[in-house]
């Protein structure tokens, strides 16, 4: 008897030990970087409340409803989510399929299916982890700096978002010019109230005279357009540049002129 309980607990252990999806796979996005820390600080991470203590009203995965995931199966979602990113930057939302994220995931739409129960539970898991990539640059700036060094860093940040994730920004272009349906909440809840807060520090700065007297709102959003530009329309940037512009060097040359931009700008 002990003898082939000791074989039945190898045999389980044999089925059960997880391979990683994520080795030979491409780069994975920062939104779901591989284990040991699969689910990155989000604003709604799965078996956590939103940070305003409201619940979703979104389904969850449904791997996930009933029981803890073991370690195969969010494996299985962070490959799922990581071909829907690149799926909804192609195509857009409305453009894209539960067939065609199956097939970038390299499973069957019923398999899909067991993880996520439709197209709009896994563009809504997407959209609440970039957000929260996306704020984390501006979440970094310290009142207690310099305020021209801590605004161009913020810049820097964000260009270099710009380069090196340039499907997560269309994602989250593509949803604003939706209408950000899917997000309008967490909008108006967690980015404003960011903005608000680091807007109330530049006014202080302001105040101080240790930077010039622009609108802090519209220097955010002007910092928002001079950087996702690269990633939002980098055909057109790599069209008009040309063959001999339109490599990496594009963003040295436009982090070198943003840095003398907001600089001048910004000197009191």
């Amino acid at each position: 008897m002990l003898l082939l309980l000791s074989c039945c607990r190898r045999l389980f252990y044999r089925l059960v030990k997880p391979t990683s999806l994520c080795a030979g796979h491409k780069a994975v996005s920062p939104l779901f970087a591989c284990f040991p820390a699969p689910w990155p600080r989000g604003i709604l991470s799965p078996g956590r409340a939103p940070r305003d203590g409201r619940r979703s009203t979104l389904a969850t995965p449904r791997a996930g409803a009933t029981k803890r995931r073991t370690r195969a199966q969010e494996e299985k979602e962070q490959l799922i989510l990581e071909s829907a990113l690149d799926v909804f930057s192609r195509h857009g939302f409305r453009g894209s399929t539960i067939d065609q994220i199956a097939l970038a995931a390299g499973m069957s739409k019923p398999n899909l299916l067991y993880y996520f129960p439709n197209k709009e539970t896994i563009h809504h898991q997407l959209m609440e982890r970039l957000l929260d990539t996306w704020l984390q640059p501006l979440e970094h700036m310290n009142p207690l700096g310099d305020p021209i060094e801590e605004i161009t860093a913020y810049v820097h940040r964000k260009l270099e978002m710009a380069r090196d994730y340039p499907r997560e920004s269309r994602i989250f272009a593509n949803e604003i010019l939706r209408g950000a349906r899917q997000i309008m909440d967490l909008i108006k809840g967690e980015l404003k109230e960011l903005v608000d807060r680091q807007a109330k520090v530049m006014g202080n700065w302001i105040e101080q005279g240790r930077m010039a007297d622009v609108d802090p709102y519209h220097l955010i959003f002007s910092i928002w357009a001079t950087t996702q530009h690269y990633a939002d329309f980098d055909a057109q940037v790599r069209a008009v540049l040309g063959p001999d512009r339109d490599g990496d060097g594009r963003f040295d040359e436009a982090s070198a002129f943003l840095d003398r931009l907001y600089r001048k700008m910004l000197t009191p």
